[in-house]
């Protein structure tokens, strides 16, 4: 069974949220070890990941040297991040792999997702990203043409577009790759955001993609029958903070839909969690699991539930019902 795992950005730093150097090859490293067993039990693995902790550590770069030097764009700050994070990982992964006695390449993709340049978050960019800072710091990356928002007592922040990711554009790469026997790192922090223009020639943009989006439109585009986005919670949630709360285990696509229109879901954490695990549904995946970093070995393993919230088509989930 081919399945895409979705590490969370955070999954690439120390338990106290720490970015340095030797906290990301530590945390990859813990996080190689059930995908290695995956691998070496026969399944078939691509991997995506985030990059929020990493693009927001080239943020304070760019700000701290915006007098300097001109900051560097949003996709080139996706670039660098996933050919860093796809180098910590292909090592990581090959030497939890030469433990197990398996003998699997493992290549990274710099990889590019594409976008509507008509889309509306362009026009009206809404998506915070990086630290708050006075308005005399802020000005100078304004006059590099940034757009940043007064935000009261805190400070300014940065806000930029967040498109619909339409299509992975190297996914074919990919695909080749996976065809020669590799496991394959690709997509990582969504894609590197870019347009096509009239004359078909490609740019890129400055705008973040949603990672999980992204993996769902990854996990499609290369015929993953799974898709597992690994976070740092069991699963989720319905009524989460209130006396209510209960966790989610096993519910079909419309189900959770219905619980995403109620407003059990934050828009700036599980909700677009639980919207790529039902597009990847919708558009003919097998089924997707959210859960923890720590469960995702049993969250592949298990046919139908067990290991955080796994979502399943409607029929799926009435035959498994059934057999209960």
């Amino acid at each position: 069974m081919r399945v895409l795992i979705a590490l969370g950005g955070n999954a690439m730093t120390s338990d106290d949220g720490r970015a340095r150097p030797g906290d990301q090859i530590a945390a990859v490293a813990a996080a190689m070890e059930p995908v290695a067993d995956l691998v070496a039990a026969g399944y078939d693995v691509v991997l995506t990941h985030g990059n929020g902790p990493q693009v927001g550590n080239l943020l304070v770069k760019n700000e701290l040297a915006a007098s300097v030097v001109p900051p560097v764009p949003l996709d080139w700050c996706g670039a660098q991040t996933q050919g860093t994070i796809g180098f910590i990982v292909v090592n990581a992964l090959e030497r939890a792999l030469a433990a197990r006695g398996v003998r699997r390449r493992v290549a990274a993709v710099v990889t590019r997702t594409l976008v509507d340049a008509a889309d509306p978050g362009f026009a009206r960019p809404t998506k915070p990203i990086g630290r708050y800072l006075p308005h005399d710091e802020a000005t100078a990356l304004i006059d590099h043409g940034e757009t940043w928002e007064d935000r009261g007592p805190r400070g300014w922040r940065r806000v930029v577009a967040s498109p619909e990711p339409l299509d992975v554009l190297d996914a074919p790469a990919a695909a080749a790759l996976l065809a020669a026997g590799f496991v394959v790192v690709a997509n990582g922090g969504g894609g590197i955001p870019v347009v096509r223009e009239p004359d078909g020639a490609i740019r890129g943009v400055e705008a973040v993609i949603d990672k999980d989006l992204g993996a769902a439109l990854l996990g499609r585009a290369l015929g993953a029958e799974a898709l597992v986005i690994a976070t740092d919670v069991d699963g989720a949630v319905l009524g989460f903070g209130t006396p209510e709360a209960r966790p989610l285990d096993t519910v079909d696509v419309a189900t959770l839909r219905g619980y995403a229109a109620e407003g059990h879901f934050a828009s700036g954490s599980m909700g677009p969690k639980v919207e790529a695990a039902c597009r990847f549904v919708e558009q003919g995946g097998r089924r997707a699991v959210i859960t923890s970093l720590a469960r995702i070995a049993d969250a592949v393993r298990a046919d139908a539930g067990g290991a955080g919230t796994t979502v399943l088509p409607a029929d799926i989930t009435r035959e498994v019902a059934g057999h209960a």
